[in-house]
C-alpha cells in the first residue's frame, strides 16, 4: 500500500495537467545544440522573465560556460542584480509581494520544461489573447485565467480572441476558435515564434544542462554494451564446445 501511494504521488502532476483540459499543443523544434538560439533565449529570460521568476538551481557561472558567453557579457548584460558570477541565479522577488500582485507566488522555472514539456510552454507563450474582465487585461487559452500578465506583450503585441457562439438549450456559448494578432508589438507573428522558441529552448536546457552529453554518453554506452554481447556469447560458445 505505501508502494502505491507513493507512485500516485509521483504521478500526480502528470495526471492533473492530462486533466487540466484538451488543449492542442503546438510541436516545439527546439535545438540544444543551437547555441545562438540558447543565447538569445536567455537574453529574454534574463530580460522578460528573470524579475518574477528564479532559476535558482542554475547558476550564471555555467551558463556562461555552456553557452559560450564571455564572463564580462555576462556580467554586463545579463547579471541584473549585485550577484556574483558563480552564484544561483535567485531574484529578488519576494513571496509574501507575489502572492499579493499576482494571487500565487511566481514559481522557480528551472525545471518547468520538464515538469510541463516544451510544447507546453511553447504553446502558452503564444495563447495570450485581450480579455477586459482579467486583471491584467489578458487572459491565455491554454492556462485559461491564468494569474501572469502577458510579459511578451511588446514584442508580440495582445492577439484578439475569435469565438464561436452556440445555442444549447436555449443558453447561448461562447467558445475560443482562434486568436487574432494585431500585428502591434515589436515582432511580426514568425519573429514573435522563434523568439518563444528560443526562450522554450533555453528553458529545456536549464532543467538538464548535460542532456545532450548524456546522450551522447549513452550511444558509447549501448556500443559498448553490444560489443561484450558479442564476446560474452563467443566465450560461451567456447566453454560449451566440449560438452556438447
Amino acid at each position: 500500500m505505501k508502494k502505491l501511494m507513493i507512485a500516485l504521488v509521483a504521478l500526480l502532476p502528470t495526471l492533473v495537467f492530462a486533466s487540466a483540459g484538451n488543449v492542442h499543443l503546438d510541436k516545439a523544434q527546439y535545438d540544444l545544440s543551437d547555441k545562438e538560439s540558447l543565447q538569445r533565449g536567455a537574453k529574454l529570460f534574463m530580460n522578460y522573465c528573470f524579475a518574477c521568476h528564479s532559476t535558482g538551481y542554475q547558476r550564471y557561472q555555467r551558463i556562461a560556460n555552456d553557452l559560450d558567453i564571455p564572463e564580462n557579457l555576462m556580467k554586463e548584460n545579463l547579471i541584473f542584480t549585485d550577484s556574483k558570477i558563480g552564484e544561483l541565479m535567485v531574484n529578488s522577488m519576494d513571496k509574501k509581494e507575489g502572492v499579493k500582485w499576482f494571487g500565487n507566488a511566481p514559481p522557480d522555472l528551472t525545471l518547468e520544461a520538464r515538469l510541463r514539456g516544451a510544447d507546453w510552454i511553447y504553446t502558452y507563450l503564444r495563447s495570450f489573447y485581450k480579455d477586459e474582465t482579467r486583471p491584467f487585461s489578458v487572459n491565455n487559452t491554454v492556462f485559461p485565467d491564468v494569474a501572469m500578465p502577458h510579459v511578451l506583450e511588446e514584442l508580440q503585441g495582445i492577439p484578439t480572441a475569435i469565438y464561436e457562439t452556440t445555442v444549447v438549450d436555449g443558453v447561448e456559448h461562447k467558445k475560443i476558435v482562434a486568436l487574432q494578432s494585431n500585428e502591434q508589438g515589436e515582432m511580426s507573428s514568425d519573429e514573435y515564434d522563434n523568439a518563444v522558441l528560443d526562450l522554450v529552448n533555453f528553458l529545456v536546457y536549464a532543467g538538464e544542462p548535460n542532456k545532450l552529453e548524456r546522450e551522447s554518453l549513452g550511444v558509447w554506452v549501448i556500443g559498448f554494451l553490444i560489443i561484450l554481447f558479442i564476446l560474452s556469447y563467443l566465450l560461451k560458445k567456447e566453454y560449451w564446445r566440449d560438452v556438447h
